[in-house]
């Protein structure tokens, strides 16, 4: 089975919502604009049940050119992480 595309998701939600596949896109991009503002300002967005989008700062470190093995300085930096909650996993695993 392939992957959900957007579209399909969207007219799956519309569907189970008795909504048109309009009103379900655009309360799916206000959804991930919600989501995106509260990461951005509070650090993480937690999706019960789902899990939690999580800001982190990430140290700098030491890594490896794969080419040519040499020692590089990788920089420290912000990143976004999905941690899975323990209710999915238990529903998927």
């Amino acid at each position: 089975m392939a992957k959900m595309t957007k579209s399909q998701f969207v007219n799956t939600m519309a569907e189970m919502m008795g909504v048109s596949k309009k009103e379900a896109s655009e309360a799916w991009d206000k959804f991930v604009e919600m989501a995106y503002r509260e990461v951005k300002s509070h650090g993480e967005f937690n999706l019960p049940g789902l899990g939690k989008l999580v800001k982190k700062q990430r140290a700098a470190r030491t890594g490896r050119n794969p080419m040519t093995g040499e020692s590089i300085s990788i920089p420290a930096k912000t990143v976004v992480k999905f941690r899975v909650a323990k209710q999915a996993k238990d529903a998927v695993l």
